[in-house]
């Protein structure tokens, strides 16, 4: 398995790497209603949730059409609030809340693509974004921010792309503050997963194969510590057909570091 494992992180490496560089998203995002090649950036991402007025607030280059919903239209931001978005990409959710929090607040953005966060910064420093910093780190190993230092962590379809979720979970709940700290992610769940043995490097790169069941899912937040777990959205992603074997769904969860 520890091949498998270098491999599936060095192929999500390289597929974000080249959506980065190229704006070619595949349309990773609700494939039901997504699936024209002439799909702009700023389409899909309407396509998961988030509003069109409120896009054209932040800079275009952060606008890559990636994801599988809106965490920052759930989360109740707040002005003044520390806010890391893991997973961040080129930085539009990272934008959005760095909105949403003003010029007393302060969001970090976390990212293992080289290529991703290049851009991200790119666009922090063109737009004037003073609130905003972008930081390298492996979401499940650790997460380059200190301990119960942050009011609420966000992250749009990422989490599946790792290999340990539990270890990732308990990244999150260790940099939240205690009492207060909030994680108000999207991300994908499955009917049916994959066994080790089947596993599709580029299928897991698509959020697909690196999908546990909603059951598992949400078990792994509670083995991190988080008791307060609530699912604010739940919607279909992929319908099982003769093409894909398994349903695949989208959630928005939140959950409170007690």
């Amino acid at each position: 398995m520890q091949e498998v494992t270098g491999d599936i992180k060095e192929k999500v490496k390289e597929r974000y790497g080249k959506i980065a560089l190229t704006g070619n998203s595949d349309c990773c995002c609700m494939p039901r209603e997504c699936n024209d090649q002439g799909s702009s950036p700023i389409q899909a991402a309407t396509v998961i949730g988030y509003d069109t007025k409120e896009l054209e607030s932040i800079p275009i280059p952060s606008i890559l059409g990636v994801g599988c919903g809106a965490p920052v239209n759930y989360a109740k931001l707040r002005k003044g609030e520390t806010v890391v978005d893991l997973g961040s990409g080129a930085g539009i959710d990272a934008f959005l809340a760095a909105n949403r929090v003003k010029e007393s607040g302060k969001v970090t953005g976390i990212d293992m693509t080289d290529e991703m966060l290049e851009k991200a910064k790119k666009a922090a420093k063109d737009n004037g974004y003073m609130n905003v910093e972008f930081r390298k780190g492996d979401i499940e190993k650790r997460i380059p921010v200190e301990d119960n230092s942050v009011d609420v962590v966000i992250s749009n379809c990422v989490i599946n792309l790792t290999i340990d979720k539990v270890s990732t979970f308990k990244e999150i709940y260790r940099i939240l503050k205690h009492g207060q700290g909030r994680m108000v992610i999207s991300d994908l769940v499955t009917d049916n997963e994959v066994q080790s043995d089947s596993i599709d490097s580029e299928k897991w790169c698509s959020c697909v194969d690196g999908a546990l069941t909603k059951e598992n899912y949400l078990n792994s937040i509670r083995k991190a510590g988080f008791t307060n777990i609530e699912v604010l959205d739940d919607k279909l992603y992929i319908e099982a057909d003769h093409v894909n074997d398994r349903k695949i769904s989208s959630l928005v969860i939140k959950a409170v570091k007690e």
